[in-house]
């Protein structure tokens, strides 16, 4: 850690259930004033993407740089998934340099607080008022206390988690709601994402309050202010599903105010496991050899015209959520195919989802079969809604090429990692048979799987 660096705090704001649902992504009839303006003093985060659509598996990789599988949360850690032994999170890391830790409301990564690390803890309310009123008064006192250790202050909302009580959140206007195109405008539709609304604004203005009292204490010089979810709306083909809906989170970096660092939008794709590298490095801290994320702190301090980005493909997955729904996906800019490893519907939806107006509105469209693979092109298709290999087997030669591409690299991603459900023969019969196509495509001969990972540029 350089002397440059050795004051400079990190603050923490997350939220349950939000995707990129703020008017910073271009969703004018979402009131979200104080983070529109976070965003318009820092770094936005346009192609984030969590490694899971669901609570603790993004939490977990969020916080400790590592898969769901490497780390161990493959499901939701209130039915009974940990951390395995060894992993260290966030809090950990930064502890061994220096650094008080404290959080305040929500977290979802275990049901043992204590072994997340932090010197300090309260998640026995994780409404925002709370957390906000609690978070205040520690500002307040470590500006006196601390005399200019670092820290890491995390903030947990449990909004804007379902459900949404009027007596809670104020609904916004449901005639000015504008659904997404992934799911049917009905009355009863706009008045559950008008409820979302409201659930959002409430939040919003106690991230203001927040922000108001972190530059009140004079502490907005020396801290980055980091904003994230954890995974898309608690909506029909977002939350749950590997659609980029689900998978896509907003996030905002703003740097301290002593910093020049320009305010900018980062069009880059990021992963969940990023996080911590990049923080480690935007604070100037080693990052462990465990750690399997990449570091976008370059990138963000520094960036350099026609510059290569830091990553090519995110990779996403889902394993458990209600039951098992074993799932495998890879992103790029172009393209996202999926892989579904067991006979489900077209749409799992989870019990909060299943049970709300707009999950009732899309329950006669989604009881058919979900199919074995899917493929589709985001610069034309970029809600994901038209399948490119729904067709019979061969019938776009151009569409199979890709897919053959893109199965070769999940497949070595999940090699890579020690991914393994009980339907992996499933997963292999498929990336196999898209192996063998990619290089009939080719006209190569299959040496081995080493030889087609180094043909396209996969780290074996």
């Amino acid at each position: 850690m350089t002397a440059q660096h050795a004051k400079d705090n990190l603050l923490i704001v997350h939220w349950h259930d939000l995707g990129r649902y703020l008017g910073a992504y271009g969703h004018p009839d979402v009131a979200s004033p104080r983070l529109d303006r976070l965003a318009a003093e820092g770094i936005l985060f346009t192609r984030a993407h969590a490694t899971a659509p669901l609570c603790s598996p993004s939490r977990g990789s969020l916080f400790t740089g590592r898969y769901p599988q490497s780390n161990g949360l493959v499901g939701l850690a209130h039915h009974g998934w940990e951390y395995r032994s060894g992993v260290r999170t966030l809090p950990q890391v930064l502890s061994e340099s220096g650094w008080y830790s404290a959080l305040f409301g929500m977290q979802h990564e275990t049901s043992y607080p204590k072994r997340l690390g932090f010197d300090e803890f309260d998640v026995s309310n994780s409404y925002c008022d709370y957390v906000v009123d609690r978070t205040e008064e520690w500002l307040q006192d470590s500006a006196e206390n601390l005399a200019g250790q670092p820290f890491l202050l995390t903030a947990g909302f449990f909004e804007t988690h379902r459900p949404y009580p009027r007596e809670r959140y104020e609904p916004a206007d449901a005639a000015e709601v504008d659904p997404p195109d992934y799911l049917p405008d009905t009355p009863d539709v706009r008045g559950d994402l008008a409820d979302f609304y409201g659930a959002i604004a409430t939040a919003d203005a106690a991230v203001g309050r927040l922000l108001d009292a972190l530059a009140h204490t004079g502490l907005d010089a020396n801290t980055w202010v980091v904003f994230f979810t954890d995974h898309g709306p608690a909506f029909p083909r977002a939350k749950s599903t590997l659609y980029d809906a689900g998978t896509g989170i907003g996030m905002i970096i703003r740097p301290p105010t002593k910093r020049a660092v320009a305010p900018r939008v980062y069009d880059e794709l990021f992963s969940g496991v990023d996080l911590v590298p990049t923080l480690l490095g935007l604070l100037g801290v080693h990052v462990p050899a465990d750690v399997e994320g990449m570091s976008h702190a370059d990138a963000l301090l520094a960036p350099r015209p026609h510059a290569d980005p830091v990553r090519q493909h995110v990779y996403t997955m889902k394993t458990y959520h209600d039951s098992f729904d074993p799932i495998r996906a890879i992103r790029t800019k172009e393209y996202s195919y999926i892989e579904n490893y067991a006979a489900r519907p077209l749409l799992d939806l989870p019990l909060d989802i299943q049970e709300s107006p707009s999950g009732l509105a899309v329950a006669p469209l989604i009881s058919g079969p979900r199919p074995e693979r899917e493929l589709y092109d985001l610069r034309t298709d970029p809600s994901e809604t038209t399948n490119l290999l729904a067709g019979a087997e061969g019938d776009d030669a151009d569409a199979e090429a890709i897919a053959a591409d893109l199965a070769v690299r999940l497949h070595d991603w999940r090699q890579h990692t020690g991914d393994v459900i009980p339907s992996e023969f499933a997963g292999y019969r498929i990336a196999l048979r898209y192996t063998e196509t990619y290089l009939q495509i080719h006209r190569t001969k299959p040496t081995s799987r080493s030889a087609i990972a180094v043909d396209r540029g996969i780290e074996e």
